[in-house]
């Protein structure tokens, strides 16, 4: 569920576990299922293996993704 949107950073909390990348998928199967995308248009593509990554988004502009994500 989405917890806060802080200064352009939007918080996130998954239930998945960070372990052998769970978390991941389980964040880009939120994102895809609650902005209505395949999850091949969602792509990590930094913070893998951290708490805050940064997110590449194909198939809707900002603001879309802003209104879908609130």
């Amino acid at each position: 569920m989405i917890v806060g949107n802080e200064e352009g950073v939007i918080k996130i909390k998954l239930t998945a576990p960070p372990f052998e990348g769970k978390a991941n998928k389980a964040l880009k199967e939120f994102l895809a299922k609650r902005l209505g995308l395949p999850k091949k248009n969602i792509e990590i593509i930094s913070g893998t293996k951290s708490r805050l990554k940064s997110v590449r988004i194909e198939g809707l502009n900002i603001k879309e993704i802003d209104d879908l994500l609130k």
